[in-house]
């Protein structure tokens, strides 16, 4: 059975010397895995078509044995080239892919989680990379998923309590216009940091050079 989908690529990785395997996330099977077969072949059908965060229509064939489906057609809609042109954007949705990964399920509807990436991918690239776009990113995720962080139990002081809450507030061009000094960014990172250490356990590398402080 052939079944269609939107989505953006999370993560590409070799299946053999000529196919890959395709991370989607998508809004209504969540997290997909499929195999395009032949896509490294300098003829192949999907050729510039599948890369790190591209969002397409595809259409795909169920396994019935595995979690690994079969890719069949894919038409590109945003390929978000102005990502490449900055390393720290790339490290900044690497990063949020990342942490997508490991806090979803797979083949589980999620369209809030992707519309959080598709905006933070579009936003990403209209400024200078800042470590308040994770910090949002990560916020707005754990309110998606049901753990937002009860401020009125936290060691926060009174500023940062109220960096959070806007961050949580606005939307990603208002989030952009926050002037967070080097204290209160700080403060927020910690915070976050043992917050999403106690929910999940351990998070994916990657972050402080996402955050610009590694």
């Amino acid at each position: 059975m052939i079944e269609t989908a939107s989505g953006l690529i999370l993560r590409t990785r070799p299946l053999t010397e000529s196919s890959l395997i395709v991370q989607w996330l998508t809004p209504d099977f969540g997290r997909l895995a499929t195999a395009a077969k032949g896509a490294r072949r300098p003829k192949s059908p999907f050729l510039g078509k599948l890369d790190l965060f591209y969002e397409a229509d595809f259409t795909f064939s169920r396994s019935r044995r595995s979690d690994l489906h079969t890719l069949r057609e894919v038409r590109l809609r945003e390929a978000h080239p102005t990502l490449r042109q900055d390393l720290g954007y790339l490290r900044q949705a690497a990063w949020c892919a990342r942490l997508i990964e490991q806090v979803t399920e797979t083949e589980t509807p999620l369209p809030g989680l992707f519309e959080l990436m598709r905006g933070l991918l579009a936003h990403i690239p209209g400024q200078p990379p800042q470590a308040q776009t994770i910090l949002a990113f990560e916020l707005k995720l754990l309110e998606e998923l049901g753990l937002k962080p009860d401020l009125t139990r936290s060691h926060l002081s009174p500023g940062a309590r109220q960096i959070v809450n806007n961050l949580l507030a606005r939307d990603w061009p208002g989030i952009s216009r926050l002037r967070l000094s080097e204290t209160q960014t700080a403060e927020v990172r910690q915070f976050l940091h043992g917050f999403l250490i106690y929910h999940l356990g351990r998070i994916p590398s990657g972050r402080a050079h996402a955050l610009g402080c590694g």
